[in-house]
């Protein structure tokens, strides 16, 4: 049941801006044997991770995916890109969803249709504010998302973001993603060139962050959520490093859930990893069998989500609503701009 899946959270234990600096944040260590707690600060993980550890990294780099717009006859309108289907046709999040019909448009970056940088036509409209989109406009696309663009908050963050970068990670290279893989948010380029002078492998993956990340979890049994596909990216190189790690006895340390579905997606029913990529709409929730991560860096995830069901799948139900009232009780902080936990 959905309802499982759910923990009481003071409001006021939601992060509305990030810790200074990045690796400020506190850490909770748990032992998915024992469920033993220990509480560090981020930077600490130089000293808990062993040589021969090896850390892999989702370099995916959020696009300025939300645009703010309006019908031509009044009324303001919002979407937000997911993914490219075709050749200037996206599916979107849309706001206000009931009044984006098939048929209307949409004009950006000026006053009339001919004022207008840009102009979309809702191609369809298939609920739960999901749009098919397609965009006219003259000059270059990226130039037009930079311009008109913003980089998409998550909604329970209310403050405003003084500097963008600091909802991108310092190693994000691959634009794509509608939000932050925000477990990787706490690094800083020194605490990974610590990590790498300690003998800890880094290898690095791409999953570019879809709609799932904003949509509730609707259904009362678990395993009647079905998952949006999001695209990803596993090389020739990070699966030679993260093979190299495991022959030598090392640990696979997913940094974030995005991480965990990419490998997880990419894994053969006996653990191994062949390059490649593709779309996964993978659900890990509790009962499902692991084949490669060993270890995971990861926030703290909203109540009843399917972020949540996956660090339960990796640690045990009990454990972490267990960790999480501990979390609670010392105050640490929740959800994107929070705290972090590695589960061990």
């Amino acid at each position: 049941m959905v309802d499982d899946f759910d923990y009481e959270l003071p409001e006021e234990l939601i992060a509305q801006e990030p810790a200074e600096p990045r690796d400020a944040s506190r850490l909770m260590v748990l032992e998915r044997a024992t469920g033993r707690v220990e509480h560090r600060v981020f930077r600490d993980l130089a000293e808990i991770l062993q040589p021969g550890d090896c850390l892999v990294l989702n370099d995916t780099r959020v696009r300025p995916a939300r645009l703010t717009g309006h019908r031509p006859g009044g009324g303001r309108a919002e979407l937000l890109l997911l993914r490219p289907l075709r050749e200037d046709v996206w599916e979107v999040l849309g706001r206000p969803a009931r009044r984006l019909r098939q048929g209307v448009r949409l004009l950006f970056g000026g006053p009339g249709a001919e004022e207008a940088q840009l102009e979309a036509e809702v191609l369809a409209n298939r609920g739960e504010g999901l749009l098919e989109v397609r965009f006219l406009y003259r000059g270059d696309w990226e130039r037009l998302l930079d311009e008109l663009g913003q980089v998409p908050l998550p909604p329970y963050i209310r403050k405003p973001l003084r500097d963008p970068e600091r909802y991108q990670t310092v190693y994000a290279r691959e634009p794509g993603s509608a939000a932050a893989p925000t477990a990787g948010l706490h690094f800083t380029a020194e605490l990974l060139e610590r990590l790498r002078g300690r003998g800890v492998l880094q290898a690095t993956v791409t999953l570019h962050v879809g709609v799932d990340t904003f949509r509730p979890v609707l259904e009362r049994e678990v395993e009647a959520h079905r998952m949006h596909s999001e695209f990803f990216q596993l090389g020739e190189q990070a699966v030679e490093t993260i093979r190299r790690a495991r022959e030598q006895g090392g640990r696979v340390v997913a940094v974030g859930t995005t991480v965990v579905r990419t490998l997880e997606s990419a894994a053969a029913s006996d653990g191994s990893l062949r390059p490649g990529g593709g779309w996964t709409d993978l659900f890990i929730y509790p009962g499902y069998r692991w084949r490669v991560v060993d270890a995971l860096v990861t926030n703290f995830h909203l109540p009843r989500s399917t972020l949540l069901m996956l660090v339960a799948a990796f640690a045990g139900r009990e454990r972490i609503l267990a960790a999480y009232r501990e979390a609670v009780r010392r105050r640490y902080r929740f959800f994107s701009f929070g705290d972090a936990m590695l589960i061990l």
